[in-house]
């Protein structure tokens, strides 16, 4: 989850940063804004924890990808197969169906088009 979360991230052209990197960076940045005798604490630090990603469990940071491949002139279709019980997502490109993926839950399905979306793109 942790890796597809990144390859979407990436995608999305967020900056991910390790927590090393933010203890330095937030105490560096600390060190600096030391003024006289006050200390005024305000991490600067640009970037996502890794663990902060919320891809494969909300829909607000989802569909902001979604919206992304849309601009690239992909049209999504996401639908309940009711006697299946399960849901589908595909991505399609004029009468092309470029992604068909299928699982339990709504996002789910939508998650994992995402990522094979991605990893198609990203070998165009």
């Amino acid at each position: 989850m942790e890796t597809n979360n990144k390859l979407i991230a990436d995608f999305m052209g967020l900056d991910i940063i390790s927590l090393e990197q933010f203890l330095v960076g937030t105490q560096s940045t600390i060190d600096r804004i030391k003024i006289g005798r006050k200390d005024f604490i305000c991490p600067m630090i640009e970037g996502y924890l890794l663990e902060q990603l919320q891809y494969h469990k909300s829909w607000d940071w989802l569909m902001k990808v979604v919206d992304k491949i849309e601009s690239l002139g992909i049209v999504s279709f996401e639908k309940n197969l009711q006697e299946e019980g399960d849901y589908q997502c595909l991505f399609t490109k004029g009468y092309d169906i470029l992604i068909c993926h299928y699982a339990d839950t709504s996002i789910e399905a939508t998650y994992n088009a995402v990522i094979q979306f991605i990893n198609y793109y990203n070998k165009k």
